[in-house]
């Protein structure tokens, strides 16, 4: 409960300052603001710029929008942000061959479509999710999911560049060491995986797993 209240006055912060455009904001507010971390507050003034040079069927779309996503379940929305920020997450070289896949997915028969979707569906939830990571790292996500599991948030993007920049077969040898290591020591494993510079990893890889 305190954790939605939270995030309810954010939301509020976020509206009062569209709302409030060039006038005052009220100063419970205003002290609220001044908490964010700056990027924040900056992007919450961009917003509220943005908002008011759109002209009022501009602003009318966005409210039915939101108003269409606010009335989706929970879950649904989360899966759908998990989605934006996987693909938010993969660069352009990443990006064009999933973009191509899904071209040639479009121009399908409708049962050709079918049986793919039928083929997709039934894999594991786990290795579904995987696929967000792109076509390299989700080929080897079901190996290396145990050392992605209950990542502390100042380490995930870390270790999406580390995974996504080594070579498949440095990967494969990880997903062996992350097999033979035990749930306790795996974020141990982990930290020391991005302590190690990329030309020093091949060695690592190596030592470790001669133990």
């Amino acid at each position: 409960m305190r954790r939605e209240r939270t995030r309810r006055r954010w939301a509020l912060l976020a509206l009062v300052l569209v709302a409030a455009g060039a006038g005052s904001t009220p100063p419970e507010l205003a002290d609220l603001l001044e908490h964010l971390p700056p990027a924040a507050q900056e992007r919450l003034r961009e917003n509220a710029r943005q908002w008011e040079a759109w002209s009022p069927a501009r602003q009318a779309e966005f409210g039915e929008r939101a108003a269409q996503w606010d009335a989706l379940p929970r879950a649904e929305r989360d899966a759908r942000r998990e989605r934006y920020l996987a693909w938010q997450s993969l660069s352009p070289t990443e990006r064009e061959p999933i973009q191509a896949a899904a071209a040639r997915y479009a121009a399908m028969p409708p049962d050709l479509q079918a049986a793919w979707r039928a083929q997709f569906d039934a894999l594991d939830r786990s290795d579904r999710r995987g696929w967000l990571f792109g076509p390299d790292l989700g080929a080897d996500y079901g190996t290396l999911q145990p050392l992605l599991a209950q990542v502390p948030e100042g380490e995930h993007a870390a270790l999406l560049r580390t995974l996504r920049a080594m070579p498949t077969q440095q990967r494969r040898e990880l997903s062996v060491l992350v097999q033979r290591t035990p749930p306790a020591g795996r974020a141990a494993l982990r930290r020391e995986l991005l302590s190690v510079s990329a030309g020093e990893r091949a060695d690592w890889l190596w030592r470790r797993l001669q133990h």
